[in-house]
């Protein structure tokens, strides 16, 4: 018995945001490329599926090149956790998946993945998120999941292109 309930506490997964046709969009935020000067633009809303869409341009005028949108909540811990489990619908292009210990902290803990054009559960290993700022990796260790306040995707792909990644739901097991 108690091999049964430490097992299903270890793969009993950590919802981070599930969306749907309610949801309250109110702790996710738009970050583009305007905080350096850039000219690029994107918006999240719920799509009429109920799915968070993070939609836009994305311009390499004035020294630009991203967007972001990035998720705030508590602390949470995710001992015994391995793998963030992401279900979503891309555009072919490359995105970034990014998180934080702190809000506080300057830097992300990065993953880049490519995306399809259809509906697809991407899973990134929880140890291979490394540390970046401002495009440089950072000398530090990979991500150790003892605390998570943010999460984030990005686009930067060092090129003028319009974008449209829609999410599902996004946990950690």
């Amino acid at each position: 018995m108690q091999i049964i309930l430490l097992f299903s506490i270890l793969l009993n997964p950590i919802l981070l945001f599930d969306f749907s046709k309610g949801s309250n969009l109110s702790s996710w935020k738009v970050v583009d490329d305007g905080v350096m000067g850039g000219v690029s633009s994107s918006d999240f809303f719920l799509d009429s599926n109920g799915n968070g869409t993070f939609k836009g341009t994305v311009s390499t005028d004035n020294n630009g090149g991203f967007c972001s949108v990035r998720h705030f909540f508590n602390p949470i811990k995710l001992t015994d956790k391995s793998v963030f489990k992401i279900r979503l619908k891309g555009d072919g292009k490359k995105y970034q998946f990014r998180v934080k210990k702190s809000e506080s902290d300057y830097y992300s803990y990065i993953y880049e993945f490519q995306t399809l054009t259809e509906w697809e559960t991407i899973e990134i290993p929880v140890n291979k998120l490394y540390a970046s700022f401002r495009g440089r990796t950072l000398q530090l260790p990979n991500y150790d999941g003892q605390s998570l306040e943010e999460i984030a995707f990005l686009i930067g792909n060092k090129r003028n292109e319009n974008f449209e990644l829609l999410i599902d739901k996004i946990e950690v097991e």
